[in-house]
C-alpha cells in the first residue's frame, strides 16, 4: 500500500525552510534569500520514493505581523500547520533550544499532527555541539545534504496509508507563472537593499510557453516613486541584474529559453490594501468579504 501525505516546513522568518526544501527535491522551486520574511505564499514541493509520496508545503515563517499582507502570511501559516499530517519545526542549530512549536505559533493548544523538531543549517555549528542536537531533534543542513535521508525516513513512518495525490515524477504543484513572480521577487531580494525589496511584487501580464524562446511579460510594482528609480537603477543596470538572475532560474526549471519582458510601475500601499492583497493571490482573511 502506498502512503502520501502533507508534510509543513514551519517555523520563524529566516530558518532555512526553503533551502530544505529545494534540497529535498533537488530542484530550486522556493526562492531563497538571507533576508527574513522573503516566503509570502506557501510553496509546495513534490518527492516520491518508491511507495511513499511526500507534500512539502514551504510555509511563510511565524511572524507577527505589523501590516495586512503580514497578517495573511501568518495565516497561511498557521492554515498550512492544521491542514499537515506531518509538521517539520525548523530552527537553526546555533540558535540553542527553540520554544516549543505552539508557543512560537502562539496557538492556544498543541497542533493535531506530529512535530518533528528538526535543527537546520548544522554545518554551522561545532561536531562538539551535534550529540545533545540529535538527543531533540533531527539535525540537517540543506547545503551539504547532511541528515536529509534520516528525515525522510523519519517523516515516511508517519504520513497515512493514501494513494499518491499527484503523478509520481512531478516535482510541484503550481504553475509556472507563479515561480516566474517568485524567481522576480528572489532577484529583488538579491539586488536591492533596506525596504525596496519588501515593497516588491510582480505579476505576470503574457505567459507564451508555445514559442522558442518561453515569452514572459511581467509588471514589476514598487509602492513610491523613488523606489521605481532605485529598481531600475543607473542606465537600467539593476533591473538588468534582476531579469537576468529570474531569467536562469526559469530557464533551469523550464529546460528551455526564456525571454523575459518587464515594466516597472508604482502602486502605492500595496501591501496594506486588501484588493491588491487578492490580486496578488493572498486569500482574506476570515473576517473578510470580497
Amino acid at each position: 500500500m502506498t502512503h502520501a501525505g502533507h508534510v509543513a516546513l514551519a517555523g520563524k522568518p529566516n530558518v532555512g525552510k526553503s533551502s530544505l526544501l529545494n534540497a529535498i527535491v533537488g530542484e530550486h522551486l522556493a526562492l531563497v534569500s538571507p533576508k527574513a520574511q522573503a516566503t509570502r505564499l506557501p510553496v509546495v514541493g513534490l518527492r516520491t520514493d518508491g511507495e511513499t509520496q511526500f507534500v512539502f508545503h514551504d510555509l511563510p515563517g511565524l511572524l507577527e505581523p505589523a501590516y495586512a499582507m503580514q497578517e495573511r502570511m501568518r495565516a497561511l501559516a498557521l492554515d498550512g500547520v492544521r491542514r499537515a499530517d506531518v509538521i517539520l519545526y525548523l530552527h537553526p542549530a546555533a540558535e540553542g533550544p527553540p520554544p516549543d512549536l505552539a508557543t512560537a505559533a502562539g496557538l492556544t493548544e498543541p497542533p493535531r499532527a506530529p512535530v518533528l523538531l528538526v535543527h537546520t543549517k548544522c554545518d554551522q555549528v561545532p561536531s562538539a555541539a551535534r550529540p545533545g542536537l540529535e538527543q531533540s531533534g533531527i539535525i540537517t543542513s540543506a547545503e551539504t545534504g547532511e541528515g536529509i535521508d534520516r528525515l525522510l525516513e523519519r517523516v515516511a513512518a508517519l504520513l497515512p496509508e493514501r494513494e499518491f495525490l499527484y503523478p509520481a515524477d512531478d516535482l510541484g504543484t503550481q504553475p509556472l507563472r507563479f515561480f516566474a513572480v517568485e524567481f522576480l521577487r528572489e532577484a529583488a531580494f538579491e539586488h536591492l537593499e533596506e525596504e525596496v525589496p519588501y515593497s516588491f511584487t510582480a505579476e505576470i501580464e503574457e505567459f507564451r510557453d508555445s514559442t522558442d524562446p518561453v515569452y514572459i511579460r511581467a509588471i514589476l510594482f514598487v509602492e513610491r516613486e523613488s523606489q521605481k528609480g532605485i529598481l531600475i537603477g543607473k542606465g537600467g543596470a539593476t533591473i538588468k541584474k534582476i531579469g537576468q538572475h529570474a531569467r536562469g532560474r526559469l530557464e533551469a526549471l523550464l529546460g528551455g529559453r526564456v525571454y523575459l519582458d518587464t515594466q516597472v510601475k508604482v502602486l502605492p500601499r500595496w501591501r496594506k490594501d486588501a484588493t491588491q492583497l487578492r490580486r496578488f493571490g493572498f486569500p482574506d482573511l476570515p473576517t473578510e468579504t470580497t
